[in-house]
């Protein structure tokens, strides 16, 4: 098993990962936003994928609400 990389120097900085990704929206693609509580941009992506359906049916009910802020879908680590 691999381990996870050490944080960088940079990302110690920034503080706490966000992802990014892209939902269909009919025939366009809504932008959307994870905030995470990790340190390093491999280990949210990794939580990203290892919990997408969560993730997507959180993004897809904000959409649907109309929970959009600046044309962007922003979503908390669940």
């Amino acid at each position: 098993m691999r381990k996870l990389p050490q944080p960088t120097e940079q990302e110690l900085s920034e503080g706490p990962q966000a992802v990014s990704f892209q939902i269909a929206n009919g025939n366009a693609r809504q932008s959307c936003l994870l905030q995470t509580h990790f340190p390093t941009k491999v280990q949210a992506q990794r939580y990203l994928l290892a919990n997408w359906p969560a993730v997507e049916k959180m993004a897809r009910d904000a959409l649907a609400t109309g929970t959009v802020e600046d044309g962007q879908i922003k979503l908390m680590m669940v």
